[in-house]
């Protein structure tokens, strides 16, 4: 059966469309489950006190101007959404809270329970009180433990849950680095948004919702790649390394500058004849190979004697060629290679805008701009298209006319 028969004649909405979510997020872990909900069809309405969820004090800011609307932290977390003022702080707050809540699915908070006590609100009477509501805590250390109510962040997380210990420079006396991107929050998003749907799977079929739990500390630990594996069998801790993955023991650097003043990554693997081969003939095809043609070098042995000399020699060929060339020329041979982007090199990525990737919105001031595209693309639902992220209130007479 071909490829293209697999394609429906028609295609079904998106898989969350129907789906109500009410989000009361104070960190960008809540704030990325809501938003990997909304990009899947689902409802998701942010509720802010009135002056705005903490990410709109976050830049940088469009225009350079700093404002509640011009967050770009805020719209790349909360596009897809509606924003309703609701302070649950005062009085009468939790009570509009469990209103709105009635009439939801998914009931998405980041208040840890000292928060959760100081407004009244618990999460158990509420699951009793609306037994088919999903209610998503996601929280730096969880609701119980004796850590439950510490304060954390992103770089707490990594440090804490352990990830950030194999993130660094070959130098070790340089402390661990932390990596960009959030990680430790959205590692705790991708575990609410798995533990969602598996509560809705479980609702379909019971009719009952139920209290979901993610811990950003458990979920890093559980992230932190061969670190697990190497300390659980044979007790070793992994050591970190410049750009590659923290081993026992240094491996050789992958990283080479090209003609261009840019960086290839190439994982250089000795052990494997077919990579070699394919090395030395896309060497040679160059006139670089020098004398690793000789026959001796068909012996893993002698290569691993001479790593040095083939590393130098590596090194040269890449220098005469742009990271590109390298690229294409080297992925072309079926060797594992790579070029270092800068993020703004993405916007010109050939790839990317093939598959149409970034999408023009328009913001609520008439500009538009360019948004990430959707995390998924489905060949039997509908793509759902990215909108704008709210301004402050935006939604707050439609939803109490509701």
């Amino acid at each position: 059966m071909g490829a293209q028969s697999l394609k429906p004649a028609t295609k079904t909405p998106p898989p969350f469309t129907g789906l109500r979510v009410i989000e009361l997020a104070e960190d960008p872990a809540g704030e990325y489950a809501g938003r990997l909900l909304a990009e899947m069809g689902a409802e998701v309405l942010k509720l802010e006190p009135v002056d705005g969820a903490p990410s709109r004090k976050v830049g940088p800011w469009a225009g350079g101007v700093a404002g509640p609307e011009t967050s770009l932290n805020f719209r790349y977390y909360n596009s897809n959404k509606r924003s309703v003022l609701l302070e649950v702080t005062a009085p009468g707050g939790v009570a509009a809270l469990k209103s709105l809540t009635a009439n939801a699915d998914v009931f998405i908070t980041t208040l840890q329970p000292a928060a959760l006590k100081a407004i009244g609100l618990d999460l158990a009477v509420l699951h009793a009180e609306q037994p088919s509501l999903i209610i998503l805590s996601v929280t730096a250390f969880g609701l119980t433990g004796p850590w439950a109510d510490y304060k954390s962040s992103d770089l707490i997380a990594l440090a804490a849950g352990g990830p950030l210990n194999s993130c660094g420079y070959d130098d070790h006396s340089i402390p661990p680095i932390r990596p960009g991107g959030n990680q430790g929050y959205h590692t705790a998003a991708s575990f609410a948004h798995i533990g969602a749907m598996l509560a809705l799977l479980n609702r379909q079929q019971t009719g009952e919702g139920q209290l979901v739990d993610v811990s950003m500390h458990e979920a890093c630990a559980v992230n932190i790649e061969l670190a697990n594996p190497y300390w659980f069998y044979p007790r070793i801790n992994v050591q970190r390394q410049t750009c590659r993955h923290a081993q026992p023991s240094p491996t050789q650097s992958a990283l080479f500058r090209s003609a261009d003043d840019r960086f290839v990554y190439f994982a250089l693997i000795l052990s494997d004849p077919r990579a070699w081969a394919a090395l030395v003939k896309w060497m040679d095809g160059k006139g670089m190979a020098a004398d690793l043609v000789e026959p001796a070098y068909n012996d893993l042995a002698y290569r691993q004697a001479h790593f040095y000399e083939i590393q130098s020699l590596v090194e040269c060929f890449f220098l005469i060629q742009t990271a590109h060339e390298a690229y294409h020329d080297g992925q072309a041979a079926g060797l594992p290679i790579g070029v270092l982007n800068a993020p703004e090199d993405l916007f010109e990525d050939e790839h990317l805008l093939a598959r149409g990737f970034f999408k023009e919105v328009e913001e609520a001031d008439g500009s538009s701009a360019l948004y990430p595209g959707p995390s998924y693309v489905f060949s039997a639902f509908d793509a759902v298209p990215r909108t704008r992220a709210p301004k402050l209130g935006e939604h707050q007479v439609a939803e109490l006319a509701r």
